[in-house]
């Protein structure tokens, strides 16, 4: 519990930078996101947004700055203990198990995170989740199409339900009707008390499934605020 009496934040950055060798890439970044609510981050190309997403699963150390997770102070520590507190990372791309089948890849991430007894559920979830892997299902992951390993990637962390999801390019490489799904599936995540971390060139998405925004230019966070009132800002600055 916080000071005042009222839960941690699932995920808390508190005026963190970072870089790589001599390029600072972002720059006392702030913000926090409650279980159950959601954070859209939003800015050109370049502005710093993986990093950001990054630095929220472990994957790259502060330079300065805090990091922390559920109220625990993570700052620097390995990314296994950022998944061990309930960070799941979807990263920009496609992160699959080219040479194991779609159902393999599947088993392999549900038997570590659901137990061998919820891995059969876990599939089911996916498979409802994302019709086209089923239909996939015997197939190398590798001679997927990229849409589809992006699928698979995502499939492997939302069935999970996480504490926290951090999500780089959600829609990257997918049909409408597989985005469309996928943000109904965010919702419910949501609904259940995930917190997410949304990172989405498509600002109009992120808006729609959203509390809040927070638009990072150069590095730095130039505003942030409820979905609501982020329209007028976005536009401005990102147009």
């Amino acid at each position: 519990m916080t000071d005042a009496g009222t839960p941690p934040a699932a995920l808390e950055l508190r005026d963190v930078s970072a870089g790589y060798g001599p390029f600072r890439a972002v720059f006392d970044v702030s913000f926090a996101i409650a279980p159950g609510r959601s954070l859209a981050l939003v800015g050109p190309n370049g502005a710093g947004k993986t990093t950001v997403a990054r630095l929220a699963s472990g994957l790259v150390a502060p330079t300065a700055g805090r990091v922390l997770v559920g109220g625990r102070d993570l700052t620097g520590a390995d990314p296994y203990r950022f998944a061990r507190a309930g960070i799941a990372h979807a990263p920009e791309g496609r992160s699959v198990f080219a040479t194991l089948t779609v159902e393999e890849n599947l088993q392999l991430s549900f038997r570590r995170t659901l137990g061998r007894a919820g891995a059969k559920d876990g599939l089911a979830r996916a498979y409802e989740l994302f019709p086209a892997l089923e239909r996939r299902r015997r197939q190398q992951a590798g001679d997927l199409s990229g849409g589809e390993q992006r699928m698979l990637a995502m499939a492997r962390v939302m069935v999970e339900a996480p504490k926290v999801l951090v999500a780089d390019e959600l829609s990257l490489g997918l049909a409408p009707i597989i985005v469309e799904r996928t943000y109904e599936s965010l919702h419910r995540l949501a609904d259940q008390g995930t917190a997410l971390l949304i990172i989405e060139q498509h600002v109009s998405h992120a808006l729609e499934l959203c509390d809040d925004v927070a638009i990072l230019d150069h590095g730095a966070i130039g505003w942030t605020g409820p979905s609501a009132d982020a329209g007028a800002r976005v536009a401005t600055q990102l147009g």
